[in-house]
């Protein structure tokens, strides 16, 4: 079974990377893989808002084809 990370685990994944790159000392290889652990997680995200909006969009076709009826 695949382990997806869910939109909230993203972001606090995402707040989390972007407190050490503020807050840290950070060597060039470990921006790097954090910068690509990040990109991958707005992925995520950005995965996870367009399924949300085409659910709610057919939520809302489907009661107003009932409230049309």
């Amino acid at each position: 079974m695949k382990n997806e990370t869910t939109y909230s685990e993203a972001i606090e994944e995402l707040e989390a990377i972007v407190n050490e790159i503020e807050n840290e000392d950070i060597s060039v290889d470990v921006l790097s893989e954090k910068v690509k652990r990040a990109s991958i997680l707005i992925g995520i995200c950005r995965n996870a808002l367009h399924t949300t909006e085409e659910e709610v969009k057919k939520i809302l076709e489907e009661l107003n084809q009932v409230k049309n009826q």
